[in-house]
């Protein structure tokens, strides 16, 4: 069974008004308070502003390929059952029966017609009509069945075959969400023959840590990797390019900012790198499917590592093995921090491969990536024991009494000599070094605007961190129902403004200066 959220802790939601002031005036000064990172009052604006209505990666088709294919997956807390119905299409349904709200999915992925409730017998196609209701004619004469199908996420949509899906009714596309870090993406999931496919099911686990410190080392700690992960090179399972000290190295390190996402890499300029795959893997790369500039991008890549607004990261890393005594290797993984309550956050991490690659390369890769980045892998072992650290002294009464800040101005006039790169080829604000945390004071900007606009407000802008100096406004939108729980978005627009200013834009040299 999946895990429950946590109950509250010593902040309730009505404390929410003078904390966000405190947010605001934090990261004006690029810092943030620390009980931030386990407030009940913040998780639960979380759940409401944030979860309630951003994109959230809900899973990739090639784990449901077939037919009748499902598995569970949560928005946040919501329970949905992400399927490709009979029709061949995927549908994200609210797992929850129309008649008295049971969940109807009782396992983690399977294939099958129907979905029938444990507790009353109601019955639902896999597209989500209800098609069977026990003693229909003595018990319901009257009940219209085709308006008590299961319900669907609002808007659902994908991109590269990576699915995502809103509970907002309105906002964003997913294409205006993602914007020009499809750039990025692409170089991810678009480069090889065939695209890319799931190996197994993502694993998950329940870690004491607050969800943003996922996401926000993600989001360009590269600070972190000489020191946390020293060990991977004593074991002598990475080198120095990989897991050396920041700024220090000989690679070609660069931060990318892209329309409020972000990726790093390291890079070896004009080598043929290709994230260390073998032979094998790099004969399906094809500069068919790209640009030129992203096939050169990915030729001298090392590694890539980055974060989707708001809770979805990925790494293609290279030059790591599972055995100093065996060749490195590259893998593809995607990871989802979700939140289970203010301190408490399920990963889920998914690894990739090209789906014409050979089964033993798969198993290659599947080895090299559980034994670094799943739940007990070299990486995350080292991550996780002090991330709960951090948890745990957010909650604390100092922490609160004493209004302790972190401290985000690495990459700020007053800290460094920052240069940027004018001359990269692809979109977004690129430092030409991967020593600042512009990119995670830009995640905590987008997430206090969420968490400062109401569900009901209209004017709540994302920084566009592309350079162009503009803020992204979600515009009006619109959902088409069928009336039998499938959902196909379409045609929303948005407008622009020029006048957002984010909190943490203040005090600091605006991008591309």
């Amino acid at each position: 069974m999946p895990p429950t959220e946590s109950k509250a802790t010593a902040q309730q939601p009505d404390d929410h008004a003078d904390l966000l002031a405190e947010i605001e005036a934090s990261l004006g000064e690029g810092k943030l308070p620390l009980q931030t990172f386990n407030s009940e009052a913040v998780h639960q604006l979380e759940l409401d502003r944030l979860f309630g209505r951003e994109w959230i990666f809900v899973g990739h088709e090639s784990e449901i390929p077939e037919e009748g294919d499902y598995a569970r997956r949560y928005i946040a807390g919501d329970p949905f059952i992400f399927v490709r119905d009979m029709n061949g299409d995927v549908q994200v349904l609210f797992d929850s029966c129309r008649h008295r709200g049971a969940k109807l999915c009782r396992a983690e992925q399977g294939n099958t017609s129907h979905f029938r409730c444990p507790y009353h017998g109601w019955t639902y196609k896999n597209t989500g009509d209800l098609v069977g209701v026990p003693q229909k004619e003595v018990a319901f004469k009257n009940l219209d069945q085709s308006e008590h199908g299961l319900h669907s996420a609002p808007r659902v949509d994908s991109y590269a075959g990576l699915v995502f899906a809103s509970l907002g009714d309105s906002g964003e596309s997913l294409e205006e969400h993602l914007g020009e870090f499809t750039w990025y993406l692409d170089i991810q999931f678009k480069l090889p023959d065939g695209g890319m496919e799931v190996i197994g099911e993502p694993h998950r686990w329940v870690v004491e840590t607050n969800w943003k410190t996922g996401a926000d080392n993600f989001a360009g700690d590269s600070y972190h990797t000489g020191f946390a992960h020293h060990s991977i090179k004593q074991l002598g399972l990475g080198g120095d390019d990989t897991v050396g000290i920041a700024g220090a190295g000989e690679t070609k390190d660069r931060h990318v900012h892209c329309d409020g996402h972000t990726t790093s890499t390291r890079m070896v300029e004009g080598e043929e790198v290709f994230m260390t795959y073998p032979d094998e893997i790099v004969d399906l790369f094809n500069p068919d499917n790209v640009t030129a500039d992203q096939y050169r991008a990915a030729k001298e890549a090392l590694s890539f590592t980055g974060s989707v607004f708001p809770n979805l990261a990925f790494l293609n890393f290279g030059d790591i093995t599972d055995d100093p005594n065996k060749d490195v290797t590259g893998f593809l993984g995607l990871r989802k921090w979700r939140p289970l309550g203010p301190n408490k956050t399920e990963i889920w991490s998914w690894a990739f491969a090209p789906k014409r690659a050979s089964e033993a390369t798969k198993k290659r890769i599947y080895k090299v990536y559980m034994s670094n980045f799943g739940p007990s892998g070299n990486f995350e072992q080292d991550d996780v024991s002090i991330w709960n650290g951090i948890t745990d002294v957010a909650d604390s009464t100092f922490a609160r009494h004493h209004d302790v800040e972190l401290n985000y101005q690495m990459g700020t006039e007053e800290m460094s000599e920052v240069a940027y790169d004018e001359e990269w080829p692809g979109p977004g604000t690129v430092y030409a070094i991967n020593l600042e945390e512009v990119g995670m004071q830009k995640f905590h900007d987008q997430w206090f605007e969420h968490l400062s606009t109401p569900r009901d407000g209209t004017a709540m802008s994302r920084e566009c961190g592309g350079g162009c100096g503009s803020a992204k406004t979600d515009g009006c939108g619109s959902a088409k129902t069928d009336g039998c729980g499938s959902v196909k978005t379409g045609g929303y627009g948005s407008t622009k403004t020029d006048d957002g200013e984010s909190p943490s834009e203040r005090g600091r040299p605006e991008d591309g200066e």
